[in-house]
């Protein structure tokens, strides 16, 4: 039966006559360990950072009319040319309305679907902003204000003003931050608008938005949807578009291949969309964890060399234990326990230094006029991470313990006594 107080104590000893070694061993753990967590929660919340400025502002499903070619020419109905191979150069898109066909309808099914968050209508218009002597062309788009802030986080980019002054204003506009610049305006001031007919309207700045995006920025504004619909002078059943907000966005793709079939609309879903910013972020996130572990494997060496340099300092230590009756299983488990040790010692110090770091990197000012709601770096505090990271001491030590121990347990302690 193994005497667990004696062989702990044992181990306890080797560790404090060998105080220098044992400290080594440790830190080693402990910065390998603190290194780890500092950059992964660094680094996975700089990329969640990054994809919610974008995914944030893009729905899970955007229903829409594109404008495409026609896919049957005229010469493809002509009865002669019917069984023939006909090539037509210069293919021009046919003129399809903006509007979708029986949007409220839609919306009321999609708003009665379980698997369906919220679907928000929206209406875009090509226009002139004109203040004084600038005139400058971008769009208006039309929004249910009190929706998007339900189904998005629009209201966080909203850096002057408020959502609620844009609902109470059938004349307010929520201008783009770029735009605004340029013009010298700001809340309170009057902006006109001119249609692409030249009709002219004056609309009072309640609010301005900044997405992070200049290109954004600096042509989009936002308005009530009966304000935009007033301004193009179309009736309240005119929809532009449709963004559709899932409980799941794991079905989305499916989803906007069947709502295209059922409803004769274009549906692009969220991975079609932010395809190219997908595969960035995923790439990120693969150096991340690629370093990360090359942290972590490096530090697992170090632990094992320190280990391995102590057991031969510990030869003679060895063999006067075997000569006392210690079997070599006995041994290997004293090794093994001053191993777990320095993990579990290690580990511990290194969760405590990486979370202080990352606390003191939290606390970092960073300010861009391109990301208005961040005010510090942002960091992940994940547990899963710090979870990965004790175990990945422990189980480094164990492994880093258990070879050096599995040849202290094989030591001939009279080849070692003779000095042989």
């Amino acid at each position: 039966m193994i005497n667990w107080k004696v062989i702990l104590n044992i181990a306890k000893t080797h560790l404090v006559t060998k105080l220098k070694s044992t400290i080594t061993a440790s830190l080693g753990v402990t910065f390998g360990i603190g290194a780890y967590i500092t950059l992964v929660s660094f680094m996975t919340g700089l990329n969640n950072m990054l994809d919610d400025l974008v995914l944030n502002q893009t729905p899970h499903i955007h229903l829409y009319n594109e404008i495409e070619p026609s896919i049957a020419q005229p010469i493809e109905l002509h009865e002669e040319f019917e069984n023939a191979l006909n090539v037509v150069h210069s293919i021009k898109p046919k003129k399809s309305q903006q509007k979708i066909h029986n949007a409220l309808p839609i919306l009321n099914y999609l708003k009665q679907n379980e698997n369906v968050k919220g679907a928000t209508p929206q209406i875009r218009a090509q226009i002139f902003y004109i203040s004084g002597s600038i005139e400058l062309g971008g769009n208006l788009t039309g929004i249910d204000i009190m929706e998007e802030v339900r189904l998005s986080n629009i209201q966080d980019y909203i850096i002057k003003g408020s959502p609620e002054a844009l609902k109470n204003n059938d004349s307010g506009i929520l201008l783009g931050a770029g735009l605004a610049k340029k013009m010298s305006l700001d809340v309170g001031d009057r902006v006109q608008v001119s249609t692409v007919k030249g009709d002219i309207f004056p609309l009072k700045i309640v609010g301005i938005y900044q997405s992070g995006i200049a290109d954004i920025d600096n042509v989009l504004s936002y308005a009530n949807i009966k304000t935009v619909q007033r301004i193009q002078g179309v009736a309240q059943n005119f929809i532009t578009d449709i963004n559709i907000k899932l409980h799941d966005i794991a079905i989305a793709q499916s989803m906007a291949l069947s709502l295209e079939k059922q409803f004769k609309v274009k549906a692009t879903d969220i991975n079609e969309a932010n395809a190219q910013f997908e595969t960035g972020s995923d790439i990120r996130n693969l150096i991340t964890y690629a370093v990360s572990i090359t942290l972590l494997i490096v530090a697992g060496f170090g632990i094992y060399n320190i280990l391995n340099m102590l057991i031969y300092e510990k030869m003679k230590d060895i063999a006067i234990l075997k000569a006392t009756g210690f079997s070599g299983a006995d041994v290997q488990l004293i090794f093994m326990s001053q191993a777990m040790i320095i993990g579990a010692i290690g580990g511990i110090l290194g969760l405590l230094i990486g979370f202080g770091l990352s606390r003191l990197i939290d606390n970092v000012a960073f300010e861009t006029e391109a990301l208005p709601t961040i005010t510090t770096y942002p960091i992940n505090y994940n547990p899963l991470y710090y979870i990965i990271g004790i175990t990945f001491a422990l189980l480094s030590t164990f492994v880093a313990g258990y070879l050096p121990s599995n040849k202290a347990r094989r030591i001939d302690p009279v080849r070692i006594i003779r000095g042989t």
